[in-house]
């Protein structure tokens, strides 16, 4: 699958894939990924919730331009609807409550409700337990897989090339060309290099020569367990109001649980701590009357920051044509249409339209001023 192509992407998750999809409808793309299976350690973990209140003003502008997308995509995109309408509950305890009202304050469609309508809606609301609550009722839970695979489909439709178990481990520019070998043994050729590596962003950026940014990954952790004998199937996703746990329903009958970790971490396989497990089911118990009697199944996931929170799309220094696509964070999946889209118009030097907006506050060059 070597050759010779217009754009190498390195890094096949949600970055890599959404922003590989938009450049093919332009020119000849490699998408290169190190693992057996895109999106492994990200993408293919995430808690799904396509939300307009969740991340910094760029990211916020990004889910709402994404939002048509996901509500009609292109014809042969997906086989199943890519949305699912769910609430989100925001419950405060009684020392929460200033932020609660800073959070609907601040915030986009949000409301507040009563004690006993948010027991309504969660039946296992421990008398109590919260003091005020809020609800976003213009959320949505989102179908990842189908969202990625779709984006993978694209691109290999028009003639894109997805090369898996090729990690890149050498990356140098040659003669205007930027060549990057990988452990497969083959060689991809291209004008430009997009680095979507997540967390391993600041490794590709070093092998190419260009100056890193000082990505943090952060591991988040989540587990799933059984909430009978409550039914939770059309239960909201609950979120502590200042994130200190989360559950939402999962798979009809179970409930995810998630602690809101995040834990500073290096670039790896990342896997849960019994004690993050264990953190979060007690802080939902706290607030849900749940017994759980085992946890069925745990995880945990990177989520990669720039040092500031917001995105870094742009061109890197110290190479030409090198253009960071990292720092998604947790927002990764329900930005990635309009983000796809942004950073494939920054690539080619096409107008961006509404997301011009957010072009300078994610510019990489903002993090090697002196």
């Amino acid at each position: 699958m070597e050759g010779v192509f217009d754009v190498v992407v390195i890094g096949a998750g949600m970055a890599g894939a959404s922003t590989a999809a938009f450049l093919s409808e332009h020119c000849r793309v490699a998408l290169v990924e190190a693992e057996e299976q895109a999106g492994y350690h990200t993408t293919g973990r995430s808690a799904a919730l396509w939300t307009a209140n969740y991340g910094p003003p760029d990211v916020r502008l990004l889910t709402r331009l994404s939002r048509a997308f996901f509500e009609a995509p292109p014809d042969g995109f997906a086989g199943v609807p890519l949305l699912r309408h769910r609430v989100v509950l925001f419950l405060a305890t009684a020392e929460q409550l200033p932020e609660l009202e800073r959070t609907v304050a601040e915030g986009t469609g949000l409301r507040r409700i009563t004690v006993t309508e948010a027991s309504r809606l969660l039946p296992a609301l421990r008398d109590g337990y919260a003091s005020g609550a809020a609800v976003e009722e213009d959320a949505f839970d989102m179908d990842v897989s189908a969202i990625h695979q779709g984006f993978l489909r694209q691109l290999r439709s028009r003639g894109g090339v997805l090369a898996l178990r090729s990690r890149a481990w050498r990356i140098s520019r040659v003669s205007g060309a930027w060549h990057v070998e990988t452990s497969s043994g083959a060689v991809f050729q291209a004008g430009s290099v997009v680095n979507a590596a997540g967390a391993w962003g600041d490794e590709v950026a070093a092998m190419a020569g260009v100056a890193p940014i000082g990505l943090q990954p952060k591991r988040r952790t989540a587990a799933i367990v059984d909430p009978s004998p409550w039914d939770a199937e059309h239960w909201p996703m609950v979120l502590d109001v200042d994130e200190g746990w989360y559950a939402r329903p999962e798979a009809r009958t179970r409930l995810m649980v998630s602690p809101a970790d995040e834990t500073l971490s290096y670039p790896h396989d990342v896997r849960p701590e019994e004690i993050d497990v264990a953190t979060g089911i007690d802080r939902m118990q706290q607030a849900l009357d749940i017994e759980v009697r085992r946890v069925e199944h745990s995880w945990a996931g990177l989520r990669t920051f720039t040092p500031d929170g917001s995105l870094a799309f742009g061109w890197g220094t110290g190479q030409e044509r090198f253009f960071w696509c990292v720092g998604q964070g947790g927002y990764g999946i329900q930005t990635s249409p309009a983000a796809g889209r942004l950073a494939a118009d920054l690539v080619l030097g096409r107008d961006p339209g509404e997301a011009a907006e957010v072009i300078g506050a994610i510019d990489p060059g903002r993090f090697h001023k002196s």
